[in-house]
């Protein structure tokens, strides 16, 4: 698929998917949404790619969510379909490689949804963050309802759903929405760095760290325990096990494999 609203770059292990439409604040139409699968794809399918980082092109919008043009065209059927927005962040944050949301402007309803779906937020200052769909008599549909409470708890994400408040980068990093808040000018240095610690971790560690706390968040505690512990078990039988503790004691660097 030739890539025309995604920008798809790697630049060494760092795969950056980027919405190019910034002319529509980079709102996501279905082509976008199509398009940034297909990067994904091409993302896990590279074993050169250690981390995938998502944001938008331009310096004001990271995603201004869905394409509302289309909106006026949905019915109950397409909501109900298996190749939605809903499906596409599922994937995202079951992806095997850590993901990164480099917040750089708006990200509202489908944008702020794709943000919730990444493992880590870095946001600019002058970033903001809302699920305003309610203005249109729907509701945040691509995970929003859900993901927002497991982040900030059920109280504040009723607030902002309820009002379609839109809130800055300060009070996103307080209530939990993001995980750091730092210039524009140092946003992609900030990414970069935090890549960096990741990368230095055993691979298969940082997947199996992904699986505990993603699925374990959505069991109960025993359950989330035994699935914490059979990971252990298959990391202890790797060949990373025996190399990060053998660098330790050797007080060296290690040389991860990812086997």
């Amino acid at each position: 698929m030739a890539l025309e609203n995604i920008e798809y770059v790697r630049q060494d292990q760092l795969a950056f998917i980027t919405i190019n439409r910034p002319d529509v604040r980079n709102a996501l139409n279905k082509q976008t949404l199509d398009e940034m699968e297909e990067a994904l794809d091409r993302a896990s399918k590279d074993p050169e790619v250690g981390i995938v980082i998502f944001t938008g092109k331009g310096e004001k919008s990271f995603a201004a969510g869905a394409d509302i043009s289309q909106l006026t065209e949905k019915t109950a059927v397409d909501a109900l379909q298996s190749n939605g927005m809903q499906q596409i962040y599922d994937k995202i944050e079951s992806f095997e490689k850590p993901t990164i949301a480099m917040i750089n402007g708006f990200a509202l309803g489908g944008g702020c949804e794709l943000a919730m779906s990444c493992d880590i937020r870095i946001a600019s200052t002058q970033a903001k963050l809302g699920l305003p769909e309610l203005n249109l008599s729907i509701i945040p549909g691509a995970g929003g309802t859900q993901r927002l409470a497991r982040l900030v708890g059920k109280g504040k994400a009723l607030e902002m759903i309820l009002t379609g408040k839109i809130i800055d980068a300060e009070e996103a990093l307080r209530i939990g929405l993001v995980t750091e808040v730092v210039s524009p000018e140092a946003l992609l240095e900030e990414v970069e760095k935090v890549s960096a610690k990741i990368l230095a971790k055993g691979p298969l560690a940082v997947q199996l760290a992904k699986v505990s706390v993603h699925m374990g968040a959505e069991t109960d505690m025993k359950t989330g325990l035994m699935l914490e512990k059979l990971s252990q078990a298959v990391l202890f039988n790797s060949e990373d096990k025996n190399e990060g503790t053998t660098a330790f004691l050797e007080k060296r660097p290690p040389l991860f494999q990812g086997r």
